[in-house]
């Protein structure tokens, strides 16, 4: 019941006629589930691997130069559903109130880091440096990097694309890196697409990730991390 919830975004009376079951039962349940993975949460999203990546040992266009990088940074808006005095706040980037959610993929895209519950119009920036300043937060082993976009400043740790040259893959459709700088970014964003395949993948597989959501917000943050 749980997976069919989350694999398809149905309320629990259409769970609860589907498998004959009660609305209560459907509940009770749903929550148990939710519960009990989001305790397993450390167990299912783990640091990464220090030894470089295959992906990036197999490319003459990664080695040597991405053979430090243990992952790519980033942050996606999942739909929220919050009080209407909170709406504002929920809204940035996207018309509608949203949850914003930094995470971290490895190049088997696999998650290694998710921080959960900012609102839609918190800076990347804050979010990150949330992350850092947790116990139990982000870490990045000693000379050691992560990819991230031009929305955060490269700094130890972590290293952005140029600013002020193309960048994304669908700009070099027609032509080819002329400097360093445009090289970088070329192979930048290349290693960085994992971030956006896992995403997608993230959002697919879950639909209940993609309309307004119908759970209380809390339990919004933990479905998150369960998908």
């Amino acid at each position: 019941m749980f997976l069919y919830t989350v694999g398809h975004n149905v309320r629990n009376r259409v769970v609860g006629h589907n498998f004959m079951r009660s609305g209560e039962i459907v509940n009770r349940y749903f929550n148990e589930v939710l519960r009990a993975i989001s305790e397993l949460r450390r167990e299912l999203i783990r640091r990464p691997s220090l030894n470089t990546h295959s992906h990036i040992t197999t490319s003459s266009r990664f080695m040597p130069y991405f053979k430090d990088c243990i992952g790519a940074l980033d942050d996606t808006h999942v739909h929220a559903s919050v009080p209407i005095e909170h709406v504002v706040a929920f809204r940035g980037r996207k018309p509608y109130p949203t949850q914003n959610v930094l995470v971290v993929v490895y190049f088997d895209l696999k998650f290694t880091y998710v921080l959960t519950g900012w609102k839609g119009s918190a800076h990347d920036a804050l979010i990150l440096r949330d992350a850092l300043e947790r116990p139990h937060g982000l870490r990045v082993p000693e000379g050691k990097f992560y990819l991230v976009d031009a929305g955060y400043a490269t700094q130890p740790g972590f290293i952005a694309p140029y600013r002020g040259v193309k960048y994304h893959l669908k700009e070099w459709s027609s032509s080819s890196p002329s400097n360093g700088k445009e090289l970088f970014n070329l192979r930048h964003s290349s290693l960085r697409t994992s971030v956006e395949h896992a995403f997608g993948s993230l959002k697919n597989r879950s639909k209940i990730l993609t309309p307004r959501p119908f759970f209380p917000y809390l339990t919004q943050m933990d479905l998150v991390i369960a998908c």
